[in-house]
């Protein structure tokens, strides 16, 4: 299964927007006329004027959401330690998971041996969840049916609507303990709002060749996405060495001129 990313919603024309929060700060311009005379050679050129300042609060002012599937929960645990972002990620506690998607690495896509013993661990996975989800759910009915006759005070049959609401309370709270058998490899959805500062600072770790290789391969669908419509702002980013000397020192990957001829052309 390969990574799929959508822009799904950013801020009205970016660029402009941070060029306008640029011009405040750097004239006595007043809110009326922030924007005037904001053409698109004005506005990459305080884009440019920021950068070379280092000057980078100005980009906090635009936000770009992403939606993302095709990915497993060991990126999202990645992911969601850029804590200046927000997620929401489908649920494995009320979204039951009949035939769940997985991700393979691949080392173990390339190796025909590794490949047959992943697989079948993830069917065994499956099962085990599958067992575990009809168990619980039949313990927990029972439990719901007796509490509920206890609480009503009353020995009569419970009528089909009654039931059919237990057994789903049931099966929720079932569901709860058995996703516990899931691997990491599990496929997950998520939706990621994140500033273009951020994004930035994203973009510095996980496009780097000695990132995990599924973040990185997301870091740089969602970097082409964003250059697709604030080409300026997001020109010279990905990983540190793009723009500087390669920051991970005895543990560099050698590449880097290689590096930055894939990320000019991205």
């Amino acid at each position: 299964m390969k990574v799929k990313v959508k822009l799904v919603q950013f801020t009205p024309e970016p660029e402009k927007t941070i060029a306008s929060a640029a011009k405040l700060c750097y004239s006595a311009v007043g809110v009326e006329d922030i924007a005037e005379g904001l053409t698109e050679e004005k506005t990459s050129s305080f884009i440019n004027m920021l950068a070379s300042y280092g000057h980078y609060s100005p980009m906090e002012h635009v936000s770009f959401t992403f939606a993302i599937e095709g990915v497993s929960r060991s990126l999202t645990h990645q992911l969601v330690r850029h804590r200046i972002a927000s997620y929401s990620q489908q649920s494995q506690r009320y979204v039951k998971l009949k035939a769940f998607e997985y991700i393979i690495p691949p080392a173990i896509e390339q190796n025909e041996e590794a490949k047959k013993i992943f697989v079948e661990a993830m069917k065994k996975d499956q099962e085990d969840y599958d067992k575990l989800a009809t168990l619980l759910t039949e313990v927990a009915f029972q439990e719901y049916i007796e509490q509920h006759r206890e609480h009503s005070d009353s020995k009569v049959d419970l009528d089909e609507k009654t039931l059919k609401s237990l057994k789903s309370k049931a099966e929720k709270k079932a569901i709860e303990d058995a996703r516990y058998v899931f691997p990491n490899a599990c496929e997950t959805k998520i939706m990621a709002t994140m500033n273009a500062r951020e994004l930035m600072n994203f973009f510095s770790h996980r496009c780097c060749n000695r990132a995990q290789w599924e973040i990185r391969e997301l870091a740089d669908e969602m970097l082409r996405l964003v250059k697709s419509v604030a080409p300026n702002l997001f020109k010279y980013c990905g990983p540190n060495c793009v723009r500087e000397k390669c920051p991970e020192g005895t543990m560099t990957c050698g590449q880097i001129l290689q590096v930055r001829e894939k990320y000019s052309n991205l």
